[in-house]
């Protein structure tokens, strides 16, 4: 079983627990305080345990010349890169207000720390965990500094090789026993085609001693629920108000039709997935009584009769004998009373038979 633990305050993840579904915000509020609280709201409503979004301190993600760069894409907020992110980055006292109006609405709250300083940062504020974005996982001082926190953590693993993945494990289990890797590729949108669900299954293989997720890009849900069937623990969702809005994450985004419909698939997907125990189970008792078959006489058995298979026949009776499976336990055992063709062969007239069944 894999590891489980606790996430966060009063919420487990792994083993038996149910699916964490963090709605990722991001930077799909537009710069806009309001509009990130009303995607906090949303996330909430629809079902999600966590409203998470991107921290940077731009100077320590970005080295000065890809700040000044010219970004003329359609998607800008400003005629530099830098002015770009500038608008899109919540200050420290806004990411306070948005902590305190997401535990008032009753949902967790944290952020990708994009670098080292916003790490100080969201541990400094309290987040419950750190999310390790894909563009950081290969980034070891990074991952060193950040597992040394003591917070659980989870980590993104898009753009990244197995080789490298052995290595975050190795490095992040070292100071940190209670995080998970989630399978993502860094595309936006993602096709189906690029997804790559079984390394989900294989991150099980290798590192079974960790929750294993899922981070999606794609379009819909169906792929994000299938990844719940192969045991994702977790699933992180961009989310949006608008996929026709400034940015080039709203396309690849939920909106809040699509978010519910996912954290409703997935509660349904998750109770499907049983017990794994095969066996027959209550709701199935009406049916078995109904259709159920069982052995009976093909032919008339006088009393003293020692059985053969030909002279056993299996249909649906009443009432219920023998049952089915059992056919070949009864060849070379003795009737103790007559049987008339055609009727239910009863374990009480099959000598050592019952006092086998019950033993």
């Amino acid at each position: 079983m894999p590891l489980q633990f606790e996430l966060c305050p009063g919420r487990m993840i792994g083993g038996n627990h149910p699916c964490f579904i963090i709605a990722e915000i991001g930077q799909n509020h537009q710069g806009d305080i309001e509009i990130a609280k009303e995607m906090i709201k949303m996330a909430k409503d629809c079902g999600a345990d966590c409203a998470k979004f991107q921290k940077s301190e731009l100077e320590y993600k970005f080295n000065k010349q890809a700040l000044e760069r010219p970004y003329t894409s359609k998607n800008s907020w400003g005629k530099t890169y830098g002015e770009h992110k500038r608008h899109l980055e919540f200050s420290h006292e806004q990411y306070r207000e948005l902590q305190k109006y997401a535990a008032e609405v009753g949902i967790f709250f944290t952020a990708s720390g994009m670098d080292e300083m916003a790490v100080e940062f969201l541990h400094e504020i309290n987040v419950p965990f750190f999310k390790v974005g894909s563009g950081d996982t290969n980034n070891f001082p990074y991952l060193e500094k950040t597992a040394k926190k003591g917070r659980p953590m989870v980590v993104s693993s898009g753009m990244q090789s197995m080789e490298t993945m052995r290595r975050v494990y190795k490095t992040v289990k070292q100071h940190n026993k209670n995080f998970a890797i989630l399978q993502c590729t860094s595309a936006y949108p993602l096709e189906a085609e690029d997804v790559n669900l079984r390394v989900i299954t294989e991150y099980q293989k290798e590192f079974p001693d960790i929750p294993i997720g899922y981070s999606g890009h794609e379009s819909g849900i169906s792929i994000s629920v299938a990844a719940v069937a192969l045991g994702a623990k977790v699933i992180e969702r961009h989310i949006t108000l608008d996929k026709t809005l400034k940015g080039s994450d709203h396309e690849a985004s939920l909106v809040c039709s699509e978010l519910a419909e996912l954290v409703r698939s997935i509660r349904l997907v998750e109770r499907a997935l049983g017990s794994g125990i095969k066996q027959m189970l209550p709701c199935e008792k009406a049916c078995h009584d109904k259709l159920g078959k069982s052995v009976v006489a093909k032919v008339k058995i006088p009393k003293g009769t020692v059985l053969t298979l030909d002279m056993l026949a299996v249909k649906v009776a009443e009432p219920m004998g023998v049952a089915a499976e059992d056919i070949f336990q009864l060849v070379g055992k003795t009737v103790t009373e007559e049987v008339e063709e055609d009727e239910s062969l009863l374990s009480e007239v099959v000598d050592s038979y019952g006092k086998k069944a019950k033993s």
